[in-house]
């Protein structure tokens, strides 16, 4: 793929210079207004709100569309449609949120910690109780970063065909690509085609990670808007090189110069993969019953209608290693070690739900599930039996309801397991009220029940130590939650949740022997267990940017408690980033650019280590990592549709000791420059 890149520039930048003004300038859509939803409190900036006057081409007449309406199409007109039916525009901005997501997951990445390869592991560094799915898991949860599962994949709605590429650089020998291609068939149907694919062969010697994933979407409506359908289906490959980490710490933290080259330094095995490979048909339809027109003094008409969803998806994790290592167990069963976890699930939920001006959207459902989590064989020793299958099926019932008086909102969700061992309940409820055009105030409550993930309750493997059945002796997973948030032009953004955890399930590592010994040489045996005690969690998080003329500082800083009986979740107290950058026209404004430096720090406590036979993370209270900042220079340009980005990432490795780790025995990655862009074409 490196031979594509020299091109690939070429034709970006013939491109660029081939387009016309075709979207307005980036001051004219830095003066709008943000709005929607990233989260549940924090409004999203980037998306922008845009009077649909604004021309997207001047003189052209886009396919589809008639002589006398080809004026009329603003880049209001291209809209994204999310899992939860929540509608955003497309956006071309170059802002400093952007910066913060042009990275392998597409999202703000400031409550986790990256591995050194693009495409590996993240540990966390913040924890959110009150964001969980109804359903459990696979599992493997550490290698599911960069998974899209249903809700992460978008529909979309445009009278013109959109493109949209990122393109980025990656640690080593490879590029990432993200392709969009969203077009109408006709003005009721629109569909889309995107793949999201990498390599990176990585500074050490056996961790190279790729992925490709592909997603195919439609979604249509009648004339009248009384029958709408959407569907989707997505393939999903995730493939990494694991090698244990570090062998020896002292040639990597003693900076000597015979191991500055990354790949000379030795690791705990390098003979280890890991993959992910998951498919999924997924279908939404929707009949209204009744479909009163709007007219002049009734927009918001009533309607009934009566809908249905359909997902069917198919998961794999493998481990395979070619012989045995001690780092996992003297004595397999076999080898070489081949396993291999799978989960096959089907929903089907229907649902009735009113519409009325006054009353608000209410709904209600009801929804099965069907589960086969499975291995090959049946394990048999002489202390124990171990199935190889969980296989059920949920049926629950729900309902949601939203409205809006004045400035007062509300939305609610709830679900109840009426038959089925995996699942208990979910409750949330979401107040907000807007106390001027600049201040919003939010407060949420969370109430769920519901097993771990399968590999909590079920695990096999050819070694004889990641074997364990707890089907029948763990409960469920209770939460209870509680925000806060206040939106303000002025103050900022302020968001603080608390959680009550109980029946808290993770993974611990007990070692082969009594000896305290270095976790680099550890034997360890990970399995999971369950608290019995009461976890408590506060998270604050604040938001705030300074402006003066062409400088600005963007603050973000987290703080955290946790109390608990016994030490078995383990967070930082306060992480904080600080982005201070310059934004400018230059070029007789035909370029926009932002520079600047971002300092992220996060305190030092107990980091969670990572175990890849598992794909999991699990706790650790002997060594404390964390501490040290992580600094990044950026230079980033836009020219009419394309964004440029260009950054330095740990800087500061470069003078500071090499103290730095993502994970215990996992360093962080060095000093680094890469380069990408992300550009928007409209036909």
């Amino acid at each position: 793929m490196r031979f594509l890149v020299l091109p690939l520039l070429l034709f970006t930048v013939q491109s660029v210079l081939a387009q016309q003004d075709s979207i307005p300038s980036q001051k004219e859509m830095d003066s709008l207004q943000f709005q929607g939803e990233d989260s549940l409190l924090l409004r999203s900036r980037d998306t922008i709100s845009m009077d649909s006057t604004k021309r997207l081409r001047k003189g052209d007449k886009p396919k589809g569309v008639k002589s006398k309406e080809k004026d009329s199409i603003g880049i209001g007109d291209y809209k994204i449609v999310s899992y939860q039916r929540d509608t955003t525009l497309f956006d071309t901005t170059l802002t400093i949120r952007k910066e913060y997501k042009y990275n392998y997951l597409r999202k703000d990445d400031f409550e986790l910690m990256p591995f050194a390869n693009m495409g590996q592991p993240y540990n966390k560094l913040g924890r959110s109780f009150t964001k969980t799915t109804y359903y459990p898991n696979i599992g493997a949860a550490a290698k599911h970063q960069g998974y899209f599962e249903k809700e992460d994949v978008d529909y979309y709605s445009v009278p013109t065909p959109m493109t949209e590429l990122m393109f980025k650089t990656t640690m080593e020998q490879g590029q990432y690509l993200d392709a969009l291609l969203t077009f109408n068939i006709s003005r009721r149907f629109n569909a889309s085609i995107a793949y999201n694919g990498f390599r990176s062969l990585g500074k050490y010697r056996y961790e190279e990670a790729q992925d490709g994933k592909f997603r195919a979407t439609f979604n249509y409506i009648t004339e009248n808007g009384q029958y709408g359908i959407r569907g989707h289906i997505a393939a999903q490959e995730m493939k990494s090189e694991e090698s244990g980490g570090l062998l020896d710490k002292i040639q990597f933290e003693d900076d000597l110069p015979d191991f500055q080259d990354r790949a000379k330094i030795d690791l705990l095995y390098t003979n280890a993969n890991t993959r992910i490979l998951g498919k999924r048909y997924f279908l939404d339809q929707q009949y209204k019953l009744i479909n009163q027109k709007k007219d002049s003094t009734d927009n918001d008409p009533t309607t009934l209608s009566i809908g249905h969803e359909f997902s069917y998806e198919s998961r794999i994790y493998d481990f395979e290693q070619t012989s045995q290592n001690d780092a996992f167990g003297e004595d397999p069963f076999v080898t070489p070690i081949e396993d291999r976890a799978r989960l096959k699930t089907m929903f089907n939920k229907g649902k009735v739900e009113f519409v009325n001006k006054t009353l608000g959207r209410l709904s209600g459902n009801i929804s099965l599930y069907n589960y086969n989590y499975f291995f090959n064989s049946i394990l048999i020793t002489d202390t124990e039996t171990i199935d190889n299958q969980l296989k059920g099926e949920e049926i629950s019932i729900g309902g949601t309801y939203s409205n809006t008086i004045g400035a007062f909102h509300l939305e609610g969700n709830v679900d109840y397991t009426v038959s089925g061992e995996l699942t208990g309940n979910n409750f949330d409820a979401v107040a907000k009220y807007r106390l001027n055009k600049n201040n919003l105030v939010t407060g949420a409550l969370h109430i769920s029940s519901r097993m771990p993930d399968f590999n909590y309750l079920l695990y096999q493997s050819d070694y004889r130590n990641f074997n364990w059945q707890n089907n029948d002796a763990f409960e469920k997973i209770q939460t209870q939650g509680i925000s806060f948030g206040l939106d303000s032009d002025l103050f900022g953004f302020l968001e603080a949740e608390y959680s009550i955890v109980d029946n808290y399930t993770y993974f611990a590592s007990t070692a082969a022997n009594d000896e305290e010994i270095e976790s680099s040489q550890e034997t360890a045996f990970v399995n999971p267990f369950q608290e019995s005690g009461t976890i408590n969690h506060l998270k604050v998080k604040y938001q705030k940017e300074f402006k003066y003329r062409k400088w600005s500082l963007m603050n973000t800083v987290m703080y955290q408690e946790v109390a608990q009986d016994n030490q078995v979740l383990n967070l930082p107290q306060v992480v904080t980033r600080n982005t201070l950058y310059f934004s400018s026209d230059i070029f007789k404004k035909a370029m926009f650019i932002q520079t600047g430096v971002t300092f992220k720090y996060f305190t030092s406590y107990n980091m969670d280590a990572y175990n890849p036979l598992l794909g999991e993370f699990y706790i650790q209270n002997k060594e404390e990592l964390g501490g040290y900042p992580l600094l990044d220079v950026f230079i980033n340009a836009k020219v009419k549709q394309t964004r440029i980005y260009l950054k330095a990432e740990h800087l500061n490795s470069m003078f500071s000791e090499p103290n730095y780790y993502s994970a215990p025995n996992y360093p962080y990655r060095d000093f680094v420059i890469r380069f990408g862009l992300v550009w928007n074409f409209f036909s």
